[in-house]
């Protein structure tokens, strides 16, 4: 598709993107009306500018290119979460907004340039294929920060609400860490009903690579929550079953033969995900 007169356009496309940059970042910041400091402000701003300028190379760039941008852009946002203690929602958030600004620019300029329908297709496609990654590796690296965060914290474990994380629309990710005990195990139910519906889930994903050990009363727990989330109409996948944790459960007897089980989260999102 990509003839050298396509290049170009695309080229002057990208220069237009990047020549409203400034703009586009205070619209989003005109959009939101919640109460948030200063410094806030200011860090989700730069982070706008950046994520645009990502957005606008990729309708030119190599892909593998921008992808590789992409990495290094969601490991930095993720640390500004953190440290704002902002959630995951508020970046998915971003890029969606400047998925359907961008986007427009996009159809504007390919109907002035006269696009093709299969070349308009394939930039398009192309520019939703580097949004899809942003919300995936954003939400892959934000688990990572937050289970980390929690096994920092592991003289209060029991103390901490079990968290339920949205990735996508339909997919969402409860990781849990420590021991389950019947305590745990009540909440993890009431968490994990709850939050589902709440968010409308239709697959969440049980994290397991934070639990020291499964035993039977264990397995049988997370059956229980597997079973309730399956009548509200929620499919569940396990993730983070270590191997020496699998090799205890088959001494004992413990099968999730019925349940789809994946040795890591990334595994189980891009299964989800098609990819």
């Amino acid at each position: 598709m990509e003839t050298k007169t396509v290049k170009k356009e695309l080229i002057d496309i990208t220069k237009k993107v990047m020549e409203k940059k400034e703009e586009l970042a205070q619209q989003r910041q005109d959009a939101v009306t919640d109460d948030r400091s200063e410094k806030t402000i200011n860090a989700l701003t730069s982070w706008r500018e950046n994520l645009i300028e990502i957005y606008a190379q990729s309708i030119s760039e190599d892909l593998e290119i921008t992808y590789g941008h992409l990495k290094k852009w969601g490991d930095h946002i993720v640390n500004l979460l953190v440290n704002l203690q902002l959630p995951l929602d508020v970046a998915i958030e971003e890029i969606r907004f400047y998925r359907d600004t961008i986007g427009q620019i996009i159809k504007e300029e390919a109907n002035a340039y006269q696009f093709t329908i299969d070349e308009f297709y394939e930039v398009l496609s192309r520019f939703d294929s580097v949004v899809d990654r942003a919300v995936h590796w954003l939400s892959l690296s934000y688990l990572r920060s937050h289970t980390a965060q929690m096994l920092a914290a592991e003289d209060t474990l029991r103390e901490l609400t079990i968290p339920v994380v949205r990735v996508t629309e339909q997919i969402g990710v409860l990781p849990i860490v420590g021991d389950i005990d019947t305590k745990r195990a009540q909440q993890l139910m009431d968490t994990a009903l709850a939050q589902g519906t709440l968010l409308n889930l239709s697959y969440l994903i049980i994290d397991l690579s934070g639990v020291p050990i499964i035993d039977t009363l264990v397995a049988d727990q997370i059956f229980k929550v597997i079973t309730a989330l399956k009548l509200v109409g929620i499919e569940t996948k396990l993730t983070g079953i270590r191997p020496e944790i699998a090799q205890t459960m088959v001494n004992l007897g413990v099968s999730f033969q019925d349940v789809y089980t994946f040795s890591s989260l990334h595994q189980a999102i891009a299964h989800l995900n098609g990819l």
